[in-house]
C-alpha cells in the first residue's frame, strides 16, 4: 500500500503533504522553513516546546479492554479509559490532521531482530519526526522495502483535548490501546511522551517474550564485561554510562533475554542542565547537526546555548542517534550483566554514596525503587521531592511490579551478577544544607565496582540501611564513602536516616505477598 493510502486509511483525508522516511538533513530543512525552531552554532535544532516541558503523567492512560484488563495494573500509573474515549479522540486527532503536513518515521523498538517490533510514527511536525528517526532503531532500505508497521504512534501536539467533553484530564491525552495497537499523544510537544510511550509499549509486549524489559543505560567494557544502570531521570544513567574508557549499549532502554541485553532505541535522550564539556564531554560532542535540542535558552544573536539556564525549565534536554557517541555498541547487543547498578538521587544525603547489595536486598531496593525526582523531569516538579518508584520505571510499566522483580531475581541468580547501589544525590546534608555528590568521585566509585576493584575490599554493614559499604575505594577519600563522617551534626544524620528508613519500611507495606526474606532485606526503621 502506497504510504498516502495508507495515511487516508487512518482517516487521515487529503492531507496537504505526506513525507515518508525524509532523512535528518531534510527534516532539519523543514522544520527551520515551518518556523519549527532554529540552528544553534553548534548545527542543532533547537525547539521550545511550549507549556509542556516534561512529561505529563496525569495525562497518562490505557484503554481497558477485554484481552488485557487481567494483564494491566491497573491505578494511578494506569488510568483505565474506555474504547469509546479512545475512538473519540483518535477520530478528532485524525480530523485535525486533515489538509496538513504529515511526516512519517518507520522504525523499530529493539536492536535484537529477534525481539524487535516495527513501529510506524505519524505526526504533525517535522521537528519531533527528526526526533523520533534519531531515537529509534533505524531500518536499512533492504529492510524497508518489507516494512510492515506492528504498533502505529499518532502525535498531534497542536491538537488539543477538552477535558469536559473528551473526559481527559488536561488539553494533553497519551493514550494506549494495546488491542489495536495503536497509542495517542495529543497536546504536548514534549518529545519524550512520545519515547516513553514506545517504552511502556515494550513494557507489556517483551516480558510475553521472556525478555525482561528495563529501564536502565547499559554498556560493556574492554573485555566485554556487561553493566547496566538503573535509575529516574536525572539520577545519572546517561552521564555515567557515557563512559570514554567503556562501550556505550544504550542510555535508556534495555531487555534482558537469554542471550544478553539489547538496546531498545537507537538514539539517546540526554539532560542539559548545567552540562559541560569538562564533566560530560561525549553528550557535549554530541549536540551537533541531525541533534534536537528542546527548551534551552539560545542567545539570539551568537546562536551559543546556554545550559546553565533554567528559565524554561530544568528539563532541557537533547535527542541525538547513540552513534553520536564515540564508542557506542552499533548494534546494540551484548551479553549478560556482570554488573547491575542502583541509581538513586537521595535528597536526604544519607543513603551511602555507594554499597553493595546481596540478592535479597537487591531485590528489595529494585521494588521500592527510591530517589528523588529531580526539578523539571515533570510539570509542578520544581523542587527535588522523595519518591518511590517500583523497578524504577513505574510510570511505564503496564503489568505488575511482581512481573519485572521477578525477572530481575531469577537472571542475578542464574548469571551470579553483582549488584550496587549508588547514590548521585547530596552528601553532607539533605537538600537545601548539603551539596550534590562530586561527579569525579561518583565515576570514580562506579569504575571501581564495574572493574572489579570493589570486590578486593573490606565492607561494613551500614547500622540503618544494612547495605554493605565499602571501607576503601580507589580515587575517592576515605571519609565520602561514609555519609555520617560529612555531616557537622551527627544526631542530625542519625535522625534523617532514621526517618527515611521508616519512608522505605512504609512504603513496602503496599507489596501484599512479598516473600518474608526479601521483607526483611530492607533498612530497620
Amino acid at each position: 500500500m502506497e504510504i498516502k493510502e495508507y495515511i487516508e486509511t487512518l482517516g487521515i483525508i487529503a492531507p496537504k503533504g505526506v513525507y515518508h522516511n525524509l532523512e535528518p538533513a531534510v527534516l532539519v530543512e523543514m522544520a527551520l522553513k515551518r518556523g519549527e525552531g532554529t540552528l544553534a552554532d553548534n548545527g542543532a535544532l533547537v525547539v521550545n516546546t511550549g507549556a509542556y516541558t516534561g512529561r505529563s503523567p496525569n495525562d497518562r492512560f490505557v484503554v481497558d479492554t477485554p484481552d488485557v484488563h487481567n494483564d494491566i495494573d491497573w491505578g494511578s500509573v494506569n488510568v483505565p479509559v474506555t474504547p469509546e474515549v479512545f475512538d473519540n479522540i483518535y477520530n478528532k486527532i485524525t480530523a485535525y490532521l486533515q489538509q496538513r503536513d504529515v511526516f512519517v518515521f518507520d522504525g523499530f523498538a529493539g536492536a535484537d531482530s529477534k525481539y524487535r517490533v516495527p513501529v510506524r510514527v505519524v505526526n504533525e511536525l517535522a521537528s519531533q519526526n527528526l526526533f523520533i528517526h534519531q531515537l529509534l532503531v533505524r531500518p536499512t532500505q533492504e529492510e524497508l522495502k518489507s516494512f510492515e508497521p506492528g504498533f502505529l504512534f499518532l502525535a498531534a501536539p497542536g491538537f488539543k483535548c477538552i477535558p469536559a467533553v473528551d473526559k481527559v484530564n488536561s488539553e494533553a491525552a497519551i493514550i494506549i490501546n494495546f488491542e489495536k495497537r495503536i497509542v495517542l499523544i495529543a497536546g504536548s510537544q514534549y518529545s519524550g511522551e512520545i519515547k516513553k510511550s514506545v517504552f511502556s509499549m515494550m513494557n507489556y509486549i517483551l516480558p510475553k517474550m521472556n525478555v525482561f524489559s528495563m529501564h536502565c543505560s547499559a554498556n560493556v567494557g574492554k573485555g566485554g564485561d556487561v553493566s547496566v544502570f538503573f535509575g529516574l531521570s536525572g539520577t545519572g544513567k546517561t552521564t555515567l554510562s557515557a563512559d570514554p574508557e567503556r562501550f556505550l549499549i544504550g542510555d535508556d532502554e534495555h531487555g534482558w533475554s537469554d542471550d544478553g541485553v539489547f538496546n531498545i532505541e537507537g538514539g539517546c535522550y540526554a539532560k542539559c542542565i548545567n552540562l559541560s564539556k569538562e564533566t560530560e564531554p561525549q553528550i557535549w560532542d554530541a549536540i551537533k547537526f541531525g541533534s534536537l535540542v528542546e527548551n534551552v535558552v539560545m542567545d539570539p544573536a551568537t546562536r551559543k546555548l546556554d545550559y546553565a539556564d533554567d528559565s524554561l525549565t530544568e528539563n532541557t534536554r537533547v535527542g541525538y542517534p547513540v552513534d553520536y557517541i564515540p564508542n557506542c555498541v552499533i548494534p546494540g547487543v551484548a551479553g549478560q550483566p556482570n554488573t547491575v547498578v542502583f541509581l538513586t538521587a537521595d535528597a536526604f544525603g544519607v543513603l551511602p554514596p555507594i554499597s553493595k547489595l546481596d540478592s535479597e536486598q537487591a531485590m528489595y531496593h529494585f521494588v521500592s525503587g527510591y530517589t528523588s525526582k529531580l526539578a523539571g523531569t515533570e510539570r509542578g516538579i520544581v523542587e527535588p521531592q522523595t519518591t518511590f518508584s517500583t523497578c524504577f520505571g513505574a510510570p511505564f510499566l503496564p503489568l505488575s511490579p511482581a512481573v519485572y522483580a521477578q525477572m530481575l531475581g531469577e537472571r542475578i541468580a542464574k548469571y551470579g551478577t553483582r549488584v550496587y547501589m549508588v547514590n548521585t544525590g547530596w552528601a553532607g546534608g539533605a537538600y537545601g544544607t548539603g551539596s550534590r555528590m562530586k561527579l569525579k568521585y561518583t565515576r570514580a566509585m562506579v569504575s571501581a565496582a564495574l572493574n572489579g576493584e570493589l570486590e578486593k575490599v573490606e565492607f561494613e554493614a551500614d547500622p540503618v540501611f544494612g547495605v554493605y559499604v565499602p571501607k576503601t575505594c580507589p580515587g575517592v577519600p576515605d571519609e565520602f564513602l561514609h555519609q555520617e563522617q560529612l555531616w557537622s551534626d551527627k544526631e542530625a544524620y542519625a535522625t534523617a536516616a532514621k526517618k527515611l528508613a521508616a519512608r522505605f519500611v512504609d512504603n513496602f507495606k503496599k507489596y501484599k505477598n512479598m516473600p518474608e526474606n526479601i521483607v526483611n532485606a530492607g533498612p530497620k526503621a
